[in-house]
This record gives C-alpha cells, sequence and structure tokens, in this order.
C-alpha cells in the first residue's frame, strides 16, 4: 500500500519503512501493485520506483516477491514485465485488458505475449469480480492447460457450486482467494493461500492465522466468523458509503497501526478520515485480539 503524502506524492521513506516491516512480520512473501497499492494510478516512473525498492528491500530477505504489472491497457501491462525483468520477482501478477473487454481468443492471445516477454516468471492471473471479462472455473482450467507458466489465480469465491467446480476443473493451479474468507476457502480444498486484506488489518496476525488453518482449521473458522462480524460492524458502514477497496484496505491498516502508511489514497478518490481509527481499533481489538501483537506476544509468554 503507498504512503500518499498531502501533495498527492508518494513518501517512499514510508514506503521503505513499511516494506522493512513486512519482511519481518513473517509474511511468506510480498507483493506489489495490486488494487491496494494502487496501481491503475500511477507514472510510470513511478511504478519503476516502487518496485526497484521492493527488490532492493526483498532480495537481501531472500523474501519471495511478485511485481503487480497489471494495467487497463495491455500494451503497459507488457512494457512493465518488459522493464521489471531485471529485478528478478518470483512472479508478475497480471489482470485482463480492462477498457474493451476480451474474447477467448484474445485472453489467449495477450497471454501468451506476456508469457513470452516474461523470461521464465511465471504469471498469477488477477480476476476479481468487479472486472469486465469474470471467468468461471472450466476457463480457469483451460488457461491453465493451454499455459503451463500461468501458476496463481486471484479470484473470489462465489458460492457452493463456485467451490465444487473449482476442486473439479481448477487442479492444476494455485487458488487464492480474499483473505477474510481464507480458512472457507481452505477447508472447501481449494485456497492455497491469500492475497490478504487480513494482512492490511496485520501482517503477522494473518500469517499466525494461516497457520492455525494447518493446526487446527475448526478453530480457525471461529476466528473467521468473528472476522466476518468485525467486517459486518466496522467495514462495511464504509462499503455503504462508497468507499473504495484500496480506501478500506489503507484503513485496516491504520486499525493495525502496524506501519505508518496512512489512510489517504491518491486524488481523485476519497479515504476515509484519521478520526475513525480509533473506535474501530478498539473494536478490532476486542473481536480479533490474536491479530494484535502484544495479545500474540503476552499467550506465549503466559505459555
Amino acid at each position: 500500500m503507498l504512503p500518499i503524502n498531502k501533495d498527492n506524492s508518494i513518501d517512499f521513506k514510508r514506503l521503505d519503512e513499511e516494506i522493512e516491516l513486512l519482511n519481518q512480520s513473517g509474511v511468506d512473501g510480498i507483493y506489489s501493485n495490486g488494487t491496494a497499492g494502487e496501481f491503475h494510478n500511477q507514472t510510470e516512473d513511478e511504478f519503476d520506483n516502487v518496485n526497484a525498492l521492493l527488490a532492493e528491500k526483498c532480495h537481501p530477505h531472500q523474501k519471495p516477491f511478485q511485481i503487480g504489472a497489471s494495467h487497463p491497457s495491455p500494451i503497459i501491462s507488457l512494457e512493465r514485465i518488459k522493464r521489471s525483468l531485471y529485478l528478478k520477482p518470483d512472479a508478475f501478477q497480471v489482470i485482463f485488458p480492462d477498457w474493451v473487454s476480451t474474447n477467448k481468443n484474445e485472453r489467449f492471445v495477450f497471454l501468451e505475449k506476456l508469457i513470452d516477454t516474461s523470461g521464465g516468471v511465471p504469471l498469477v492471473l488477477y480476476n476479481p469480480p468487479h472486472a469486465k471479462t469474470v471467468l468461471m472455473p472450466a476457463d480457469f482450467a483451460e488457461l491453465s492447460s493451454a499455459f503451463p507458466q500461468l501458476i496463481g489465480l486471484k479470484v473470489a469465491a462465489s458460492g457452493k457450486d463456485w467451490y465444487e467446480q473449482m476442486r473439479r476443473y481448477a487442479t492444476g493451479i494455485s487458488v487464492f482467494l480474499p483473505g477474510h474468507w481464507l480458512a472457507t476457502g481452505v477447508r472447501e480444498g481449494v485456497a492455497a493461500g491469500s492475497y490478504s486484506n487480513i494482512a492490511c488489518l496485520s501482517p503477522s496476525g494473518a500469517q499466525w492465522w494461516w497457520h492455525l488453518m494447518q493446526a487446527n482449521l475448526e478453530e480457525a473458522l471461529e476466528v473467521e466468523k468473528r472476522i466476518h462480524l468485525f467486517f459486518e460492524q466496522c467495514i462495511q458502514p464504509f462499503v455503504k458509503k462508497s468507499f473504495s477497496n484500496p480506501a478500506l484496505d489503507k484503513f485496516l491498516a491504520a486499525v493495525g497501526g502496524w506501519a505508518p502508511i496512512g489512510t489517504r489514497i491518491r486524488w481523485p478518490y476519497d479515504w476515509i478520515a484519521e478520526s475513525e481509527v480509533d473506535s474501530v481499533k478498539k473494536k478490532a481489538r476486542q473481536l480479533l485480539p490474536e491479530f494484535f501483537y502484544e495479545h500474540r506476544h503476552k499467550d506465549y509468554h503466559q505459555n
């Protein structure tokens, strides 16, 4: 997530600190330029500088990282991959062209060109519900079969039938679900992980919850119920006020208080006022105490 100054510029000093804190948090990997990273609202120079910093911070820690090369323009996505190869990311995340929606042949041609350009670096497809081209499980299976270099999907689940179809069709590809549904995705035998909004709230807490899913899935599902209650009580009111996903994710980070990111997002988009943070932080600590370091640290010493 990009820390934004009052003059609408990116605060690279705070971004440096954020990435370092992510490296120290224990998360399995870091990725740039997703929706919360405001990939759609950067200059190309800014894109290059953000990802050069990410690579510089991750390589010494041997921390896996992915670069979001997504852009509504297919040409810009392609150029972002070309310019970023020297950074040696573990994968590129991409979206389908999103101004003019693509047909089946165009999707194949698009991925083929990106894969030919990526120099052996694999791709992850970001296909959110608001994309103009929303694929079905059988579509993912067809793409995975045609392109072994397509190793993952970032998608949102859409009900019991969707899970059943994903288990049937998308067996050759890693599926990453929204953070607040991750335990359900694991229970359904579909989720390999998450590009996580829960990590926006607490990177180390999200990692703790992921490990809990491996050790005690039923307990992790009970935690998920409390996560949904928190979202219903504290985040949904802002959704109803039409705040964007980047605004919601930065607000979660401010509530978590783990990095100096701030709630501001880039012009012309609205952000949630910092004055809203304290009351929601209090509720988060009541409903989700395990996601805050001091609680887990206290329990560790008590045990």
